[in-house]
């Protein structure tokens, strides 16, 4: 049986009563994401632009582990879906769940999750190791994405052109700086 490490979160908070700690993370999460959804680049070749989201979605599901990174990312959704300002551009409401960016939002929480159960497993720790999550994390978030986006374009290829391809050289950057950021902010909590 692997013993689980705690995440960045049961380090940092490790004495905080279980439930109250618990959501104070998941809020907290949620409006981390919430926040670098409002960095958006509009592209004039695709209907998704390039936004912070996914640099958070890397960071909550390696900070906060598996069930309370894809918790956080479930609360990010519905509190777009009800109307919070939370999505790109400051968009909200059911439409954007069914919208060409729906299968990357659904994948959010996925990629948390999956981000999460690595980091579990200690490999968020270093630089070297901490990229293997990440790149995961950002397959699944493209695996969702192009799915659903090639319904709405009416082709893989199209989606994959329109949802992939710009948007490889960002997601790199946001990888690299989520690999940078978690090692070190575990030198900090040590």
């Amino acid at each position: 049986m692997t013993t689980l490490a705690p995440t960045l979160s049961h380090r940092y908070l490790p004495r905080t009563a279980s439930w109250v700690r618990d959501l104070f993370l998941i809020v907290a999460g949620s409006l981390l994401v919430a926040a670098l959804a409002q960095v958006e680049i509009l592209l004039p070749f695709t209907p998704v632009p390039i936004t912070g989201q996914t640099f958070g979605v890397l960071l909550i599901g390696a900070a906060l582990g598996s069930k309370r990174g894809a918790a956080s990312l479930m609360l990010y959704l519905a509190e777009g879906a009800f109307g919070l300002p939370f999505f790109a551009g400051g968009v909200s409401g059911f439409g954007i769940l069914t919208g060409a960016t729906a299968g990357y939002l659904v994948g959010f929480i996925v990629a948390a999750y999956v981000i999460g159960l690595l980091a579990e497993r200690g490999l968020e720790r270093s630089v070297r190791t901490s990229m293997l999550p990440f790149l995961v994390g950002t397959v699944i978030i493209y695996a969702f994405g192009v799915a659903w986006l090639s319904v709405v374009l009416g082709g893989i290829g199209k989606a994959i052109a329109a949802g992939v391809l710009p948007f490889l050289i960002g997601d790199a950057v946001k990888l690299l700086a989520a690999a940078l950021v978690l090692p070190i902010a575990w030198k900090l909590v040590k």
